[in-house]
């Protein structure tokens, strides 16, 4: 036993922390979530090179989620043509005997408390979907004819649809860290092999993180664990779920939009995103109303809850500003106040970055961009009209992906020397499985954690020795920077998003799962970073589960941990040397010669030696040393990228400099 929750005072902790098996004590917190064309677009069902065909879509891998819980007898938990669990499986299914099968193999509730009030009613049956969203991403099984009323419709699956899912209900309005952390050390127990966690609180010191500690747990017995990264972007420093021994993922857009057209009565056309698109609606120029033009009020311009009591919008098209209030909630108010559509443009902070919401009467989202556009219109006329178009699916769509505004974004609060989020992977407008109907559409980088939980499962499948961090590395060192277009990956404002924004860049399954070379890293190696970031003994020992000293260990800079991506901040002054030692391991070929190829911006000289690494043998190791100076006066975040090449790979790590 390694620690324990209880109710305790102030002075009962006092008088425990004089016992001399205590190592630190601390309050439990509230955490939140972080709310059919995916594996497709992620090249999964590739045909015979597809990476389904090389993993056999997950079978045998067990994926633990942590969440709201399940929807039992939904289609996507169905078990035909599935393996029983393998004989590692320790864990139990707390439903009825008849939804537990062999794709649904493990549910347990930790919801056991509300403040002080004991709960004995929780089941972990999910009240909430989010759960039921989270499990049919990551494995869910395959289902004809999904849809959300009508669009989105094709044939529906997780990732891993051949994996195996546990659920460990730790969620109900929030998500308690003691309840987090008792079900990530069950899931370590029962046999996962991958923990998806999509969900976080602000960034916390690792050792009073509940995810950061059950983390470590977790990697040191040989179990992957995907998070999601927040969704407080686009405001950097808002990065969670950053330790570096967890696979930290951001949102990115998918090519499909649902297409709902404004047209203007001077005959501008934009296009918009909406969920809600009735059939038997009937597109026709109505008159077009800007409450904030009328009251100079912003809250009005926004549309929030009785604020249009004032106004006539009644039968009338309303445009509405992006902000404070949810998204659907500004189309309530609309309707209760009388009006016929809605026009719901972004504000500038979210720029490019829309979403298909299922709106409560027909609506197009638009970015802001078309804002002006529409208030321009709008101020030439005495009589502006407009009419919304609906136009279903739209596939293919370009410069996709591209990243979500929401995303959170880094530099790390906690350990700003390792690059965070790790990767990006689809997040917004995910089709799912839900509980209160077949599927829904909701966005978030919960969604874009279980897409990479079933990633990994399939190259576990596929690489079964492979450490934690050689998975974690594989997709790094793959991830791809450009777009459908072969363009850079934008932000919401259509500008190349920065390495604090994408990480690696985007997940690309195909290349993931044969990357060449790994930077791997076992549980011990974490030590000397832990030391180097200054934290107590006490609490590294209790990270780590262990006792340590600090002193008797040779600790490391954040930069020295043998990361698949490499950060570096250079001196304003002085033109030193500075350098970090890599390992890379052989995962590929024998008899191979990889050659290195540094690129850094301007104001920046970057070395590599040696510049050729040669592997005899498959497993073999082989170091090198990066080594970057100043050589100009140029200040700030720069960005750079090593990539070591041989003829079949290309194992690439991205740079982030600071110039002070």
């Amino acid at each position: 036993m390694t620690g324990f929750s209880a109710f305790l005072t102030e002075k009962e902790v006092e008088a425990m922390s004089k016992l001399d098996w205590f190592l630190q004590a601390y309050p439990s917190r509230a955490y939140r979530l972080h709310t059919t064309r995916t594996p497709t677009f992620l090249g999964l069902r590739r045909g015979k090179q597809g990476v389904w065909r090389s993993s056999n879509m997950g079978e045998g891998v067990i994926i633990g989620l942590l969440d709201s819980g399940i929807t039992p007898g939904h289609p996507s938990f169905d078990d035909y043509g599935m393996p029983p669990p393998p004989a590692k499986w320790k864990g139990r299914c707390d439903l009825n005997a008849s939804f537990c099968n062999n794709k649904l193999i493990g549910a347990r509730s930790f919801v056991n408390y509300d403040g002080r009030k004991r709960r004995s009613n929780v089941t972990v049956v999910d009240a909430d979907g989010h759960g039921t969203h989270t499990a049919s991403t990551a494995a869910g099984a395959f289902v004809k004819r999904a849809n959300i009323y009508g669009l989105a419709r094709g044939l529906a699956s997780g990732m891993a649809p051949r994996a195996h899912l546990a659920i460990y209900k730790v969620c109900l309005e929030s998500c308690a860290s003691d309840d987090i952390l008792a079900g990530m050390d069950a899931a370590v127990g029962d046999g996962v092999d991958v923990l998806s966690i999509s969900l976080g609180g602000d960034p916390v010191p690792f050792f009073v993180d509940a995810i950061a500690l059950g983390g470590f747990n977790a990697i040191s017995k040989g179990i992957f664990v995907s998070c999601s990264a927040g969704n407080s972007g686009p405001d950097h420093y808002t990065v969670s779920n950053d330790a570096p021994w967890l696979l930290t993922v951001g949102a990115s857009t998918v090519d499909r939009s649902f297409r709902a057209t404004v047209k203007l009565g001077d005959g501008q056309e934009l296009d918009g995103e909406s969920m809600y698109q009735p059939s038997n609606y009937k597109s026709k120029l109505l008159p077009l109303v800007y409450p904030g033009l009328i009251t100079g009020n912003s809250d009005t311009a926004l549309c929030m809850n009785g604020t249009l009591d004032s106004v006539d919008v009644r039968g009338k098209i309303v445009l509405c500003d992006r902000g404070t209030n949810m998204r659907v909630e500004k189309g309530q108010v609309v309707k209760k106040a009388g009006g016929a559509g809605m026009i719901l443009v972004n504000d500038a902070l979210n720029s490019y970055s829309t979403n298909a919401d299922l709106h409560v009467l027909p609506a197009s989202h638009l970015p802001y961009s078309d804002a002006a556009k529409i208030k321009v219109y709008i101020n030439s006329t005495s009589a502006p009209t407009a009419a919304i178009i609906f136009k279903g699916t739209a596939l293919r769509v370009p410069n996709s992906p591209a990243l979500a505004s929401f995303s959170s974004r880094g530099p790390s609060q906690i350990t700003p020397g390792i690059l965070k989020p790790d990767i990006l992977g689809p997040g917004v407008n995910v089709l799912a499985a839900w509980n209160t109907q077949k599927f829904n559409m909701i966005s978030g980088t919960s969604m874009s954690c279980p897409h990479l939980s079933g990633i990994s499962a399939l190259i576990k499948h596929a690489h079964p020795d492979w450490s934690p961090a050689a998975i974690k590395s594989a997709i790094l060192t793959t991830a791809r920077q450009k777009d459908n277009r072969q363009q850079p990956i934008v932000d919401e404002k259509h500008v190349p998003a920065d390495l604090f924004a994408v990480g690696a860049g985007h997940v690309d399954p195909q290349r993931a799962i044969d990357p060449g070379l790994v930077y791997d890293l076992a549980p011990g190696d974490y030590i000397p970073y832990l030391c180097g970031l200054g934290i107590k003994d006490e609490s590294v020992s209790a990270i780590v589960r262990k006792n340590v000293k600090c002193s008797s260990v040779k600790s490391i800079t954040e930069g020295e941990l043998n990361y698949p991506s490499i950060t570096v901040t250079l001196p304003a002054i002085g033109s030193k040397w500075i350098s970090y030692t890599r390992t890379v391991t052989n995962v590929g070929k024998p008899m191979t010669e990889y050659s290195a190829a540094v690129d850094v911006a301007k104001g920046v000289t970057a070395r590599v030696r040696p510049a050729k690494l040669y592997f005899k043998e498959v497993n073999q190791k082989q170091s090198f040393t990066i080594s970057f100076r100043r050589n100009g006066d140029g200040f700030g975040p720069a960005e750079g990228r090593l990539r070591w090449v041989s003829k079949e790979h290309v194992v690439r790590s991205p740079i982030s400099i600071f110039m002070e």
